[in-house]
């Protein structure tokens, strides 16, 4: 038999391996590792996963596949490219339980927001968390600075949680768009999402969603919650690098023919005719939130990370990162120190809450161990690849510094 040669084929032969049971340490190492060696020769600890996802070997030769078509086909290589694009939305489609045609190709979560807000013709009322990343956060107060929209922010409560209660007090008619993180960056809180999206329209709202920390994490299925629109990307758990994003749009808002003045020459109708029908015609489905010349290489870049989280499973990825999180928070509190996580109401990191939380990263960084922190959370992600021993060898660098 031949030995497997493309992405795919190299993936679905060190998965394969592994067999169908629960995923565990040896065979991780076994059949898993290999696919990275070069990210694993790196000399430290890495528990930063939740940041920046570790890339697989093939991430590297996929992209050359990109550059190689310009190279050899030069402006024929918008076939192969586009051809790409198309799988980057199935894939992305089969991770979220949608069709591949509402998912619309970003180069980051912004901005997928700001087509979103480009979709309302007035000034939308927004209700949102003080959880959210930055990216979104600092477009919706800077939109709200200039008068382009209404905004209400719900903070967290005194035990820094985003509570169900007051964001749903917070949703009254007249709301048109609610942007919350299934996920919080910060803390690794999930928030339910089905009361949102029935209160939200009960009054009449849509509800964006942020899926970003929990794309990978624990299976999602934008279909049976019923959301609006949803962003999210490759750069953390799907390992796939930053630029590689999407904005999901519900397709009974594409039937219906919802457009944002967010958009571009590559959603048109026919993008490559060169017409210029007064108004524009645009393309069917997610198409028609297209941008204008796309970033290629991001298609590619995320092709490896897909692939595999598809080929394993997230169901398979969550049940060991759970498993992986409590032996780290156990560890934690062997050495007295509290942490949140490795439950289903949380994320794919364990979180320390320390005033000096950023001093603590840096000094672990010195210390090899690479984490980082968001306020006062000092952030811990135990990933796929990471072994017990260096969790132990963690917490040991923590457990001096704290003390």
């Amino acid at each position: 038999m031949n030995a497997p040669t493309t992405t795919l084929e190299r993936i679905g032969a060190a998965v394969a391996g592994l067999g169908h049971g629960p995923l565990d340490e040896p065979g991780v190492a076994t059949h898993l590792r290999p696919l990275f060696s070069r990210a694993l020769a790196r000399d430290c600890i890495y528990l930063a996963n939740h940041s920046l996802g570790r890339p697989l070997d093939a991430m590297a030769d996929d992209v050359r596949e990109a550059l190689d078509a310009w190279y050899t086909q030069q402006g024929g290589a918008w076939d192969a490219w586009g051809d790409e694009m198309a799988a980057f939305r199935a894939r992305l489609g089969r991770l979220c339980g949608v069709e591949g045609t509402s998912i619309v190709p970003k180069t980051s979560a912004g901005a997928g927001l700001r087509a979103v807000l480009g979709s309302f013709d007035r000034p939308p009322r927004v209700v949102t968390t003080g959880g959210e990343f930055d990216s979104i956060d600092v477009i919706l107060r800077e939109h709200a600075h200039r008068g382009r929209l209404a905004l209400s922010i719900v903070e967290a409560s005194e035990a820094a949680e985003i509570e169900l209660d007051d964001l749903l007090a917070a949703i009254v008619p007249g709301t048109d768009l609610v942007v919350v993180s299934q996920v919080m960056f910060q803390t690794g809180q999930r928030l339910a999402v089905e009361p949102i999206v029935e209160r939200a329209r009960a009054c009449g709202a849509r509800v964006l969603l942020d899926i970003y920390h929990a794309l990978g994490v624990f299976p999602i299925d934008l279909t049976a919650l019923g959301v609006d629109f949803a962003v999210g990307g490759s750069y953390k758990y799907l390992r796939g690098g930053p630029g590689a994003c999407f904005l999901y749009v519900a397709p009974r808002h594409l039937h219906e023919g919802l457009r944002t003045l967010d958009t571009g020459w590559f959603a048109k109708e026919a993008p490559f005719s060169y017409a210029r029908p007064h108004p524009p015609r645009f393309a069917a489905g997610g198409d028609g939130w297209l941008e204008s010349t796309p970033p290629v290489t991001t298609w590619y870049q995320a092709r490896s990370g897909q692939a595999f989280t598809l080929a394993i499973g997230v169901d398979r990825l969550r049940s060991y990162s759970l498993s992986m999180q409590q032996v780290l928070k156990e560890a934690l509190a062997a050495r007295g120190i509290d942490s949140a996580g490795a439950t289903s109401d949380r994320g794919a990191f364990v979180v320390v809450q320390h005033q000096e939380a950023g001093r603590l990263a840096a000094e672990l960084r010195q210390r090899g161990v690479e984490t980082d922190a968001r306020g006062p959370w000092l952030r811990l992600c135990p990933d796929l690849l990471t072994t017990e021993a260096e969790i132990m060898r963690a917490v040991q660098a923590l457990a001096a510094l704290v003390a």
